[in-house]
């Protein structure tokens, strides 16, 4: 057996003969088309056959008629670099509820995966894909559906764990490279990712151009000149009380908070709730916790709990935040 030189449980082992292991099993993967219980349709498309972005996956609600535009809520999955996939049954649960409740066209985004894809290849990927929305703001884009029912002045990013890290790195991006005829409104970070020590040796690894310290940009904003120029107007930051990411997440809110951007800034935090991690174990996805009824606001149980129910979602450990979200959103 070939020795192992990497280790970094739960996620992926590397051997000395190149070979990835990933911890956990592969989720089951969700056929596009026409969800008949939820009216969501969806469809996988090409972002871009140049830049070797693998593509993305779209979700749209019902619509009530030819004419109506719809705000775009564009996600970046989480699993830390490694891990995730827009075509599998937690995104399409996630997406599809969104979709549903916050009447979005969502999509999802098939960055490439570390460490067959060193970081910052994962980055460039998202900057591509919303590169590749913004060619259709003259309603002439490759893609039907968002050249007719995405409003473009209403866009939303969001991203859980390293998909909120990504959805953060494209938006200051977006400020540096101003995206014309495209409106960033909000950005919504589920337990971001912005290491977890001074010296993050997965991070390095899966970055070999990081000291995975905090003088890298993509690990601590506060060293980022333009985090100022960050490209929207508001921001809700996530966080849960048992989650390792927190302090660092609250580190994020704190800093932009003090950076000189001009926007709204909220943080959420989630109590008793866990990291977006233990939403990947098989036994925690059906967990009860997740709808536990002290979680929730009384006169919202009934529907809450109606929707969620049939929904677990990875990255919104309880159903709190899921509302808080989508509201948000709405707002």
């Amino acid at each position: 057996m070939s020795q192992v030189t990497h280790d970094f449980p739960p996620f992926i082992k590397v051997y000395k003969d190149g070979r990835v292991e990933r911890y956990m099993p592969k989720l089951d993967y969700v056929h596009t088309g026409l969800d008949s219980k939820t009216g969501v349709q969806t469809k996988d498309v090409v972002v871009s056959t140049e830049t070797g972005v693998p593509g993305a996956r779209i979700f749209l609600p019902k619509i009530n008629g030819p004419d109506q535009k719809l705000p775009l809520l564009l996600h970046y999955h989480g699993g830390a670099f490694c891990i995730g996939s827009p075509f599998d049954i937690l995104t399409y649960n996630l997406l599809t509820s969104l979709a549903i409740e916050a009447d979005v066209i969502a999509i999802s985004v098939d960055y490439r995966l570390a460490p067959e894809h060193y970081l910052p290849i994962a980055y460039d990927d998202s900057w591509a894909a919303l590169q590749w929305i913004a060619t259709h703001s003259n309603g002439e884009g490759p893609e039907p559906w968002i050249n007719q029912y995405a409003d473009l002045g209403r866009v939303f990013l969001m991203g859980e764990s390293a998909g909120a890290t990504i959805a953060h790195h494209v938006t200051v991006r977006a400020g540096v490279n101003r995206l014309d005829h495209l409106k960033i409104i909000g950005v919504l970070m589920v337990h971001p990712f912005f290491g977890k020590k001074d010296n993050d040796k997965m991070y390095k690894f899966l970055c070999p151009t990081s000291f995975g310290y905090d003088d890298d940009p993509n690990l601590n904003p506060e060293v980022d000149p333009n985090l100022p120029l960050m490209s929207c107007d508001r921001m809700l930051v996530c966080v849960a009380e048992r989650d390792e990411l927190k302090d660092r997440g609250v580190r994020y809110y704190e800093i932009l908070g003090k950076s000189g951007w001009s926007g709204n800034l909220e943080l959420v935090e989630t109590i008793r709730g866990g990291s977006c991690i233990s939403c990947l174990q098989p036994q925690e996805v059906q967990s009860q916790e997740m709808l536990h009824k002290d979680y929730l606001f009384p006169v919202l149980l009934e529907k809450i709990y109606e929707i969620y129910t049939l929904m677990p979602l990875w990255g919104l450990k309880s159903c709190l935040t899921e509302w808080i979200i989508w509201i948000w959103i709405l707002c």
